[in-house]
């Protein structure tokens, strides 16, 4: 056991090559276009509106097509069925995510300095459960605007949830929704950190397997 250890604890404090560093640094510069480009988009279409109507959501605000005026007619849609208008003040993720997105990027700078296969593990991990806790909170936040709906609307229409990921039919409305340049650049970070990790493993392993073991070690 202490030698499993021992080894486990050179595995991960040991150096790695140049390669996985770079991939690291890559990894922090695919940061940036979160920043300008948006990290999702929803379209809508309907016979009324030929053109669609379309919402950028980028990680501090929301931007209507037409020069903002699709949101406004979504939010005047929107009334019709009771659902609360789209507010940037009421996401909260607008306040927290451009920060959490920055300490990312310093993580995996972190990581390409140190240069350590702990500092890769940790970068991946934690880019990880970022990832999967927005993903959970985007989606949570499309539950609640299709459900919670106004029992006096002036048009009724059955709870529902607007979709994450393709199309659905929406009342007389054909609803898009698809990653924008921002979240693909965020699945190229995780790539990189996963590439990076794994040409990490293979390079550390060979150099600790190579160690002399202690005498008299158990």
């Amino acid at each position: 056991m202490k030698r499993l250890l021992e080894r486990s604890h050179a595995l991960l404090t040991a150096p790695v090559g140049a390669t996985p560093r770079v991939l690291a640094l890559v990894a922090a510069l695919l940061v940036v276009p979160t920043y300008v480009a948006p990290l999702w988009n929803l379209t809508m279409f309907a016979p009324q509106y030929g053109d669609g109507l379309r919402l950028d959501i980028y990680s501090y605000k929301l931007e209507g097509g037409n020069h903002g005026q699709d949101l406004k007619e979504i939010n005047l849609l929107n009334h019709y069925i009771g659902m609360h208008d789209l507010a940037e003040e009421d996401f909260r993720e607008f306040k927290w995510m451009p920060f959490v997105l920055g300490g990312l990027a310093l993580v995996f700078l972190r990581a390409a300095v140190m240069g350590r296969l702990l500092d890769l593990l940790d970068s991946l991990v934690v880019f990880t459960y970022v990832g999967l806790f927005s993903l959970w909170s985007f989606g949570y936040k499309l539950y609640s605007y299709g459900h919670d709906l106004a029992p006096g609307a002036p048009v009724k229409v059955p709870p529902f949830m607007p979709p994450m990921m393709g199309g659905a039919q929406l009342a007389n409305f054909e609803v898009y929704s698809y990653p924008g340049l921002g979240s693909y650049a965020l699945f190229a970070v995780g790539f990189a950190l996963a590439a990076a990790l794994v040409l990490g493993v293979r390079g550390t392993r060979r150099r600790v397997v190579a160690l002399p073991v202690p005498a008299g070690g158990p």
